[in-house]
């Protein structure tokens, strides 16, 4: 329906061998200014403001899910949002399932303190476990105080006494209790993990993240001799990444931000998806998202079982660092379909967040792309020179680590990643 056209997590992909591909020849039709501003005129001039002067009933619901998965995707805020937004909580009760979880998930990306009250209402009646934590992720971060966490724990364990057999319920558990913690943690040696993933004698990808996704994160590609792509000057090869969703909701709520750990990287392919755009994406895989045999790439032991062989992908000093048991715990509970990408999305829409002018996707990591608005054609893409650098060695299978270096405000420079790869090769 018209309605969802926007809705970007239904991915269609056609496969395009990569070594075909030139920068130039990329062309979409959705960038082109007519239709970007077409698009800004629907959004704010009918979908939103008109969606929600309608009465709320089993008619116009899927319209009201359709304008938040808007709000969401683009972050917009205004009196039209508000007004939406407090009809919808006033007939919470009576929505249909997926209309208060795209409303709950809008909340908490646009709205992040005004509706406080109504979510903690919410929360203490809720017996969905995805609804209950996405309320709560709104109300921890409203008031992230232990006490505060301490209390949202108990509903929990009073709403659903048997918690700790639903795994995102665990997750959730853990996240109240150790995320400050996390912040502060330091992480464990990189040039540690630098010198064992060789041995995997695979290609990697580090995407560096802070924990603030506000702020955009840096790739590189190390090569399976354990060297680090760089250009023809010896100058390494550093990509620009965002790993924040729309939402910016915690790792374990699906269309959350990227989580932490390692995904499969299993090849390149072009989406039809227009917010996407059609740069070449890299594939990957999380844990559970489809067959171990594929997701490990023949890497490690086939009869161990598939957590041991998860962790056997770090060095020993990395195993029990909880933060990157985030990718293994959010494809448990069933998030997939996470990939790289470039972006179509007009990023004016984000002028004057941190990203700007990379764009917010529903969990992937997304590179910034630039685009002539009057031709269609392809200006500059971190995401084809990030495709291009581990297309430059053999190969087209790999692996992906996502990692939070730290909790500094501001987005991963050159600098501090050329330091870490620069002590890595002293080293050696």
């Amino acid at each position: 329906m018209k309605y969802l056209f926007f809705c970007i997590s239904f991915l269609s992909f056609y496969q395009v061998p990569f070594a075909q591909l030139k920068r130039e020849n990329i062309y979409s039709e959705f960038v082109l200014y007519p239709k970007r501003a077409a698009l800004e005129k629907d959004l704010r001039g009918r979908l939103i403001p008109k969606t929600f002067s309608l009465p709320i009933d089993e008619n116009t619901e899927y319209k009201y899910a359709s304008a938040c998965d808007a709000i969401t995707q683009f972050l917009f805020d205004n009196a039209d949002v508000e007004k939406g937004f407090r009809k919808l909580a006033a007939h919470y009760d009576g929505l249909d399932y997926d209309v208060k979880k795209s409303f709950l998930v809008a909340l908490y990306a646009a709205s992040p303190n005004a509706f406080k009250e109504k979510v903690q209402d919410i929360l203490y009646k809720e017996n969905d476990p995805l609804l209950f934590s996405i309320c709560a992720a709104y109300l921890f971060r409203c008031d992230s105080s232990v006490n505060n966490a301490n209390l949202i724990k108990i509903k929990m364990t009073e709403q659903f006494p048997s918690y700790d057999s639903l795994t995102i319920l665990n997750e959730l558990e853990k996240y109240l209790s150790y995320h400050n913690a996390f912040l502060k943690q330091a992480r464990p040696d990189l040039l540690e993990l630098f010198s064992y993933e060789k041995t995997t004698g695979q290609k990697i990808i580090y995407s560096f993240q802070r924990y603030n996704r506000d702020y955009p994160g840096l790739a590189v590609v190390q090569n399976a001799d354990g060297s680090f792509v760089k250009s023809a000057d010896g100058k390494l090869l550093v990509f620009e990444q965002l790993a924040r969703s729309g939402s910016d909701l915690p790792y374990f709520i699906p269309n959350g931000s990227t989580p932490q750990g390692i995904y499969s990287i299993q090849g390149t392919n072009s989406s039809r998806n227009n917010f996407i755009g059609p740069t070449p994406t890299l594939q990957l895989l999380m844990p559970f998202e489809n067959k171990w045999t594929k997701y490990f790439l023949q890497i490690g032991e086939d009869g161990q079982d598939s957590l041991t062989r998860y962790k056997k992908l770090f060095p020993l000093g990395w195993r029990e660092y909880e933060p990157m048991m985030e990718a293994w715990y959010a494809g448990k509970i069933g998030r997939n379909s996470i990939i790289a990408h470039g972006s179509a999305i007009d990023p004016e829409y984000f002028k004057g967040k941190p990203f700007y002018p990379l764009t917010p996707s529903e969990g992937c990591l997304t590179a910034k792309e630039q685009w002539n608005v009057t031709t269609g054609k392809l200006l500059m893409s971190e995401q084809f020179n990030l495709v291009s650098a581990f297309h430059s060695t053999p190969g087209n299978k790999g692996l992906l680590y996502v990692i939070n270096l730290d909790n500094q405000q501001k987005a991963v420079s050159r600098p501090e990643v050329e330091l870490l790869v620069k002590k890595f090769e002293n080293k050696k």
